[in-house]
């Protein structure tokens, strides 16, 4: 791989890790009732809350190094969902609580949230500098002249 499409897959990780913190920050407060004890992804009680939409399920992003092929290098970022996906809350005022006046909340933690906002930050500004600098380099070598 080039040093600019090692560059250019960190950039692209960085932005995916920004949006998902984003995305996560944004949802971290909205509830829905509890998933079913089945498991089956059902709400409890799901004849009188099938009108409430489910709780939002946090991501995460999964960033491994790029290590197959003949010339490694750069990294690949997925994005996957975090388990459990939510936490039980004492919320016995929302229409959709439980009988134990619980509903599911994500299980969103904004102080890691927050460590991973800053970690795309740099992420992002360091290979955007090796893009910066593989510009000037080339762009040095290409007005040398004898």
């Amino acid at each position: 791989m080039s040093t600019l499409s090692i560059a250019t897959s960190g950039l692209n990780a960085a932005s995916l890790r920004l949006t998902v913190a984003a995305s996560n920050i944004a949802n971290a407060s909205t509830t829905g009732p509890l998933p079913a004890a089945g498991g089956s992804g059902a709400s409890a009680g799901a004849g009188g809350l099938s009108g409430f939409p489910a709780v939002y399920v946090p991501l995460q992003v999964d960033q491994v190094d790029q290590t197959s092929g003949s010339t490694p290098g750069g990294v690949a970022a997925t994005v996957s969902t975090v388990s459990p996906g939510f936490v039980p809350q004492y919320d016995p005022n929302a229409p959709f609580a439980n009988q134990d006046g619980l509903v599911a909340a994500p299980n969103v933690d904004l102080a890691s949230q927050f460590v991973q906002l800053l970690v795309a930050k740099y992420s992002f500004a360091a290979n955007a500098k090796v893009v910066q600098a593989y510009s000037d380099t080339t762009k040095s070598l290409l007005d040398i002249t004898t």
